[in-house]
């Protein structure tokens, strides 16, 4: 699929569809199992990739599995079944070879077919090639600076400098072609998405749910100045770029935890080793007794029993769930009213209104921002808050019905004129419809 199908503002526009095979993969899991595969498969990828992580971490079981599971915490408000998981799992490997690249750097050719894999399940294929260069960068940087702790070999640098290469070669294998190089650096670029996108603002350390990352980022600093460990430039390199993005944009705070975790691990267990208790560290190695494996397969029979039950209890409850995060009850009504058409919705829901609404309704706008671009944006947003020539939206495009939040300036402002009407409304939504000069005489 090349061109758009699902607006009428950006219909038959070439849409870059750089996600397809995630949108593939998660479509059959949805066929074949429904709802419950979708969390079970997303689950499995988000606990794969904190597996890697800890797999990457000193000091294990005790203070990796704290640390890890400190880290997983503080990333789940980017959770969910979506294709950026994919992206984590991906980085999370990346991160993995990198590190094990020091003893083996044959390793890095795995790099090679995990790049062609990622860039045709999502964008985020350029934080792949991102660590790759990194890496190159920091191993230069330590064999420059003459480093005894990090000596990273002339074979090392030379299998990154080719990884990096044939990685980014690969990028153009898939349906967009060449256009998949400057797709990343456009989104990032975009104004109109940090404005008005909630992922992409930067974190507010006001709120309760940053407080872990706030927690992290601070801990890090203070290991940083404490612990008798040196980073290697790598490293450095690495938790700057993380700490920047994540400090820019909530989209980015799951790759600062991927990179922040081993190192803070790295940083307290040079502390613990110097001023605390090696038990820490360390368990002393005791004898498998029968009585340990039976409580550990009560202890995984509980689990799975609670996770099973879970699962059904959060699938059973799907249409509620559905109904409190979505307007569920207003495509109800456009299904069975049918409001003229074209219809304005917001921005948040046309990703709903394509599942549900397609093809008897077209959407106004849906989350692909990159698609409708930041001039678009800006003028759904002047037409939202009541700015600038705020009614000259309607009138380009046609609009004939509005389903926006009941708090929407716009809503207010054209419930108080004789050319609309309201038609439908709960606590979520409020449609609208234009009053044609037919229903006015009548």
């Amino acid at each position: 699929m090349r061109t758009d199908p699902y607006s009428f503002t950006r219909f038959g526009q070439r849409w870059v569809n750089h996600e397809w095979l995630s949108d593939v993969l998660i479509f059959s899991v949805y066929r074949t199992s429904g709802f419950a595969g979708l969390m079970v498969t997303f689950a499995a990828i988000i606990a794969a990739t904190f597996l890697l992580v800890y797999r990457r971490c000193p000091g294990r079981p005790y203070l990796a599995a704290f640390l890890t599971l400190w880290g997983a915490e503080a990333a789940t408000l980017s959770w969910g079944a979506r294709p950026q998981m994919f992206t984590l799992l991906l980085a999370a490997t990346f991160l993995l070879i990198i590190d094990r690249s020091d003893e083996r750097p044959a390793i890095l050719w795995w790099t090679v077919p995990l790049s062609l894999l990622w860039v045709n399940l999502h964008a985020g294929y350029a934080l792949g090639i991102g660590l790759l260069a990194l890496a190159l960068i920091g191993a230069g940087l330590d064999a420059a600076f003459g480093s005894r702790q990090y000596p990273h070999s002339a074979e090392n640098r030379r299998a990154l400098t080719l990884a990096f290469i044939a990685s980014l070669t690969v990028v153009s294998l898939n349906p967009n072609g060449m256009r998949l190089y400057s797709y990343p650096l456009e989104t990032l670029r975009s104004r109109a998405m940090q404005t008005y996108i909630n992922e992409w603002f930067s974190p507010d350390f006001h709120q309760a749910r940053y407080v872990l990352l706030l927690g992290m980022i601070l801990a890090t600093l203070v290991m940083l100045t404490i612990s008798p460990r040196r980073l290697s430039c790598r490293e450095i390199l690495f938790l700057s770029a993380a700490l920047f993005a994540a400090l820019r944009s909530v989209r980015h705070i799951p790759v600062f935890v991927l990179i922040a975790v081993p190192v803070l691990c790295k940083l307290t267990e040079g502390c613990i080793e110097r001023y605390g208790s090696a038990w820490l560290l360390t368990p002393k190695p005791r004898p498998g007794t029968w009585r340990t494996a039976v409580l550990n397969a009560v202890i995984l029979a509980a689990f799975g029993t609670f996770t099973f039950a879970r699962i059904r209890y959060v699938e059973h409850q799907q249409p509620e769930i559905e109904a409190e995060r979505f307007p569920a009850r207003a495509v109800q009504f456009i299904c069975s009213q049918h409001p003229t058409a074209p219809m304005l919705n917001h921005y948040s829901w046309g990703g709903y209104f394509i599942w549900k609404l397609y093809p008897n309704y077209r959407v106004f706008i849906d989350g692909r921002a990159d698609l409708y671009g930041d001039s678009f944006m800006n003028n759904f947003a002047a037409s939202y808050y009541l700015t600038g020539e705020w009614r000259r939206l309607l009138q380009t495009w046609g609009i004939r019905s509005i389903v926006l939040p009941p708090d929407a300036p716009l809503v207010t402002a054209l419930e108080s004129e004789p050319g609309w009407t309201r038609v439908y409304a709960d606590s979520q939504v409020t449609v609208l419809t234009e009053v044609t000069d037919s229903r006015r005489n009548h």
